[in-house]
């Protein structure tokens, strides 16, 4: 590990704490995940317990700085930051939270470096979170599905059988990490309604926010997100009820959801959901003309 990778400052003491992996995802339908950890950190206050290199984890070309200027003046120049940040829950349990750009370079690195850390702090449970894109109706329960470094633990939440291969995330590679260093973590993953997948789905980020609460036995407060949900699902049912295209795409998604054992529905004939994500989109934003 390069020794100058992060600086851990001092900090009070920390309780068999959580480590809630916050970092960017590159897949995350419906900002779920985005949106469940802006919740998560507005409700626990944290502080800053350790600070990163980034000049050895980012390429400042992909992720660039932003610059204030001021009637042509320059006032401040802001650089992309990876912190890991402590707090407690309702309870009191402390949850530490690594928050920041999932890292251009310097992967093994960054996984080593975030092992030892949580070694070093005693770490008792790893939980990631994220949101993808999948044939389901907004009108069932949000699915959730997990990877864990040990079958037990995916087993809480419920995993998708079978083998498959994909790219992989730093969420993964540091849960590669964890597993090899005895550290159980789990990655829970919500899905969320193809077209709904490229507008906030608030209702994904509610269900991800009770998963990581129940998964770590800790008191979270998602009533803010689910009042939300609540209104977002009654908006989208208005703009369903007045089309037959978008009534019938959402019918076969209920029977394929209903219906575990049936083969894979035929969707060729139905609209493929931009155009129902299109005015949602407007719809959520006040602007919707009359239909």
């Amino acid at each position: 590990m390069m020794p100058s990778l992060y600086e851990l400052r001092s900090h009070r003491s920390l309780s068999s704490p959580v480590l809630l992996l916050a970092t960017e995802s590159w897949v995350d339908a419906g900002l779920g995940a985005q949106a469940a950890i802006a919740q998560i950190l507005e409700t626990i206050p944290t502080e800053v317990l350790a600070t990163f290199n980034v000049d050895e984890l980012i390429d400042f070309r992909s992720r660039r700085p932003i610059v204030r200027i001021s009637d042509g003046v320059l006032d401040t120049v802001s650089w992309p930051e990876i912190q890991l940040r402590a707090g407690e829950d309702a309870a009191g349990r402390s949850v530490l939270t690594l928050v920041g750009p999932e890292p251009d370079m310097a992967w093994h690195s960054f996984v080593q470096a975030i092992v030892e850390l949580a070694m070093r702090l005693e770490v008792r449970l790893v939980v990631g979170l994220g949101a993808y894109a999948a044939p389901v109706p907004h009108t069932r329960p949000v699915g959730l599905i997990a990877i864990a470094t040990v079958a037990e633990l995916a087993a809480q939440v419920g995993v998708v059988p079978g083998t498959a291969e994909m790219p992989a995330g730093i969420q993964t590679a540091l849960q590669e990490g964890f597993a090899a260093a005895g550290i159980p973590a789990i990655g829970v993953w919500a899905r969320v309604p193809y077209y709904l997948a490229g507008i906030p789905y608030p209702a994904a980020s509610a269900a991800l926010i009770d998963a990581f609460s129940a998964v770590a036995g800790l008191q979270l407060d998602a009533e803010e997100l689910h009042a939300v949900a609540g209104s977002t699902l009654s908006q989208i049912d208005e703009i369903v009820a007045n089309s037959e295209e978008y009534r019938a795409l959402v019918r076969r998604l209920e029977a394929a959801f209903d219906d575990k054992v049936a083969p894979p529905p035929d969707f060729s004939d139905l609209p493929s959901g931009d155009e129902l994500a299109a005015e949602l989109e407007r719809f959520l934003r006040g602007e919707q003309g009359e239909q």
